[in-house]
């Protein structure tokens, strides 16, 4: 690596203002990290209007192939291009290798978690984790007690949304088990990224992740009804109107499976079928991209017309295997995150590689009454919301916004977490041709069939406005290429 600051970056780098949080790019004295050096070098010596080329083309390549997502409730249309910064986000095989330990402990812990609520529930008996706060899940699912579900996987498919702390340290903020999205958008930039800047992934020995979608099929096979050694493999969507519809098409075609809406499906004696033109074809396996409320008419909501009738009663009867599996929600409850620590310790008998995040539940009433006193200095989450959605970030809040959320957490108390405002790490983004630093989450993905895998990466999310600290792309943020070195 090179060991000086590329020269027609010093004076940016002079005036790149640096806070108490992480900086990825440089060190707490302003020097650029060694991690850097070189990938700066490169981006010195670009023009700015070659600068201005590059992220052009990189957002004609999203538009051309469709790489969007849908916001709702916005009258000026609701099909964006996903924002996208051209600066890659580098983590080191050292730190990748924590992170990569603590995911597999986590998925393995929470599917023990699940088999043991949904059957014996020692953990609950053991007074782990209050019975009350599972069974007042919305999530829980009555249907899926005593049920066995194949290899006893819950979650197949998992993305977890990392942080690290101003001290360097990876946190886990949540866990996504139900329906976890973004991979589509990890693997597009990386395809960009490779176009864009070909030298410097030789020079970085940057980790491959365009396996995943491989990966992804031989997990969804690893899980297929006994019998069933050449299983019939589809994609579940709920249609052209969700938010993620690019992504079902996307992994769909890269798995060479069948994307399938309800309408497509049919149950018969408790087999599904999909209809084809050439007559009904035995499904085995269900990748499922709608909620739990909407897969089955007959078994949740009866209003649905996204899903399948009678898929549950298949499910059931061991003939079709449907991940991830129903009644998952629970372990991604926002108030069940806070136990994960005891519940990776009550399984396994570990320490937990990685740490959660402080989180106060609401349902207690010493942790509520502080909470309540201290709303500006918090942010509060809707335990069931995802998206950036039902959130109060307390310092950016106004008087009106606490007083609504306060109503609100005193009339049902269990809907609601707190936890610290935290001053997550900033990364560099070039924004209008001057490198600017933006908060940054990860969220890897990791899954789990036979085996545990996750690919070296993940989608590194950045909040674009400056000052926000809110990265979900609904609510303003974009993404950039995650690069694991080796």
């Amino acid at each position: 690596m090179a060991a000086t600051r590329p020269s027609a970056f010093e004076q940016q780098l002079e005036s790149y203002p640096l806070d108490h949080a992480y900086d990825e790019m440089c060190a707490p004295d302003g020097t650029l990290r060694p991690l850097y050096q070189d990938l700066m070098n490169v981006i010195a010596n670009l023009p700015a209007a070659e600068l201005q080329r590059l992220k052009q083309s990189a957002d004609l390549s999203f538009l051309t192939q469709g790489i969007t997502f849908t916001v709702y409730g916005q009258e000026e249309g609701t099909e964006r291009i996903f924002p996208y910064d051209l600066v890659p986000r580098l983590v080191t095989g050292a730190e990748w290798k924590k992170i990569e330990s603590g995911l597999a402990q986590r998925i393995q812990a929470l599917n023990l978690f699940l088999h043991d609520v949904y059957n014996e529930g020692k953990i609950l008996r053991d007074g782990i984790i209050p019975r009350e706060l599972v069974f007042s899940c919305k999530h829980f699912r009555t249907q899926m007690i005593g049920l066995q579900v194949p290899r006893n996987v819950y979650i197949s498919v998992v993305g977890s949304d990392l942080l690290r702390l101003n001290n360097g340290e990876f946190v886990v903020l949540e866990d996504n088990l139900r329906v976890p999205s973004g991979v589509s958008y990890m693997l597009t930039n990386r395809r960009v990224m490779k176009r864009i800047f070909p030298q410097l992934f030789q020079a970085y020995g940057v980790r491959p992740i365009e396996h995943y979608p491989q990966h992804l099929l031989a997990t969804l096979r690893a899980l297929a009804p006994e019998g069933r050694p050449e299983p019939n493999i589809v994609l579940l969507t709920p249609g052209v109107f969700n938010s993620a519809y690019f992504e079902h098409t996307y992994l769909a075609r890269q798995m060479g499976i069948e994307l399938v809406e309800g309408r497509d499906l049919v149950t018969h004696d408790n087999v599904v079928y999909m209809r084809t033109t050439s007559g009904l074809r035995r499904v085995d396996v269900i990748y499922r991209r709608v909620d739990d409320d909407f897969s089955d008419a007959l078994a949740f909501r009866n209003d649905s017309v996204l899903g399948c009738a009678g898929l549950f009663n298949a499910y059931r009867a061991g003939n079709v295997t449907v991940t991830n599996a129903f009644g998952t929600g629970i372990a991604d409850d926002k108030a069940i995150y806070a136990y994960v620590p005891s519940i990776i310790k009550y399984y396994l008998g570990e320490e937990p590689i990685l740490n959660n995040v402080k989180t106060y539940l609401l349902s207690e009433k010493k942790e509520r009454d502080y909470v309540l006193a201290n709303l500006d200095k918090l942010v509060v989450k809707a335990v069931g919301e995802s998206g950036g959605y039902g959130m109060l970030i307390g310092p950016q809040s106004t008087a009106q916004q606490r007083a609504e959320f306060a109503q609100c957490i005193q009339q049902n108390p269990r809907n609601y977490i707190a936890q610290p405002t935290l001053d997550f790490s900033r990364a560099p983004c070039l924004i209008n041709d001057k490198l600017e630093p933006r908060h940054v989450d990860l969220r890897p993905y990791i899954l789990f069939g036979d085996r545990v895998t996750i690919v070296p990466g993940g989608l590194t999310r950045v909040a674009l406005e400056r000052g926000s600290l809110v990265v979900n792309s609904s609510q303003g943020g974009g993404s950039k290429d995650t690069w694991v070195l080796e």
